[in-house]
């Protein structure tokens, strides 16, 4: 009895021992997962894949750029998550877009506690404004369609970087330099490819309103779309066929589906218009995913210049940027 007792007794020293170490174990843990996420760098969230893209080009090494939406993500009807508050409780600056580009994401925002700065990187540009009907109009969110734009947004973006980071100031300074560099080259680029369209052929027929900058700044006129700025819209039947006659009369050779919607309805009007749907969709709302030809905001508009110049009869010309 008495060896019972004692080998109880050493059971239980041995399980408050275990206890304890489990204990420490699971604190040193957290410790550890609390310095790999913070590392010591300011953590910046962002609601669109093309600000994240851009926050982390002009971050670099020196900040953790956290992007909510996955490529591909709509943000327009993207339904926010418990997760997506955490997130921006922890951040130390967020970064969206404006002009009322993801409402879902915007109201969250400001619902969630912290103490983050807020910053509409979008509305570092004026934004056009598009008829709604009744007299009303709405500020177009899609300010990346033009190259200079995204120049402005850089901008905007190096200097809150540098607010909250003092001390990096120069190593932003010269990755936003080197961006804006290539970005300039790029809207050279694009001005170019688009004039080797045939010019009663550049028009340009997509799935909703999001090209209207590019439109704008590389002389390519927007012909028509299924629905306007947000993906929210439902067209209807009078809307689809008010479409395929606009398309039958202006004569495109082919009409665009897009990435981040559904193409089934763009390609029964593209069937019943007699036109081309072209092969590949266009990046609109978002960068692509990892390893595709749109995975970054430059190869985005790349791609998207492709796709375009392509179809509607141009001569495509790689870009390349020039040191």
């Amino acid at each position: 009895m008495r060896g019972i007792a004692h080998s109880k007794a050493r059971y239980c020293g041995l399980a408050v021992v275990g206890v304890l170490l489990g204990l420490w174990i699971e604190g040193c843990t957290q410790v550890n997962r609390n310095t790999q996420q913070t590392d010591g760098q300011p953590l910046v969230v962002a609601t669109s894949t093309i600000i994240a893209d851009l926050a982390q080009e002009v971050g670099g090494e020196e900040v953790k750029v956290r992007g909510i939406l996955k490529p591909g993500t709509d943000p327009h009807v993207y339904e926010p998550v418990p997760a997506d508050s955490r997130v921006l409780e922890e951040a130390n600056l967020i970064l969206y877009n404006g002009y009322n580009l993801e409402p879902g994401l915007i109201k969250l925002m400001n619902a969630a506690g912290g103490k983050a700065r807020k910053l509409p990187i979008g509305e570092a540009v004026k934004s056009l404004q598009l008829d709604k009907g009744k007299e009303e109009t709405v500020p177009d969110p899609h300010v990346w369609g033009n190259a200079k734009n995204a120049i402005a947004m850089v901008t905007k973006i190096r200097d809150a970087l540098i607010e909250l980071s003092p001390t990096d100031r120069d190593k932003f300074t010269q990755n936003a330099l080197q961006l804006t560099d290539e970005l300039k080259q790029l809207d050279s680029w694009i001005n170019q490819q688009i004039q080797t369209i045939p010019v009663d052929q550049r028009k340009l027929v997509t799935t909703h309103d999001a090209f209207q900058y590019y439109g704008q700044a590389y002389q390519i006129a927007i012909a028509g779309t299924l629905i306007g700025i947000s993906t929210e819209e439902q067209p209807s039947a009078q809307t689809v066929q008010k479409l395929v006659e606009s398309i039958k009369k202006i004569g495109v050779p082919a009409i665009f589906a897009e990435t981040t919607i559904n193409p089934a309805l763009i390609k029964t009007v593209a069937e019943e218009a007699g036109v081309t749907l072209a092969p590949r969709q266009l990046y609109s709302d978002s960068i692509g995913a990892k390893g595709s030809d749109g995975d970054s905001y430059i190869k985005m508009m790349v791609a998207n210049t492709r796709t375009i110049v392509e179809a509607l009869g141009g001569k495509y010309t790689p870009f390349v940027v020039q040191n």
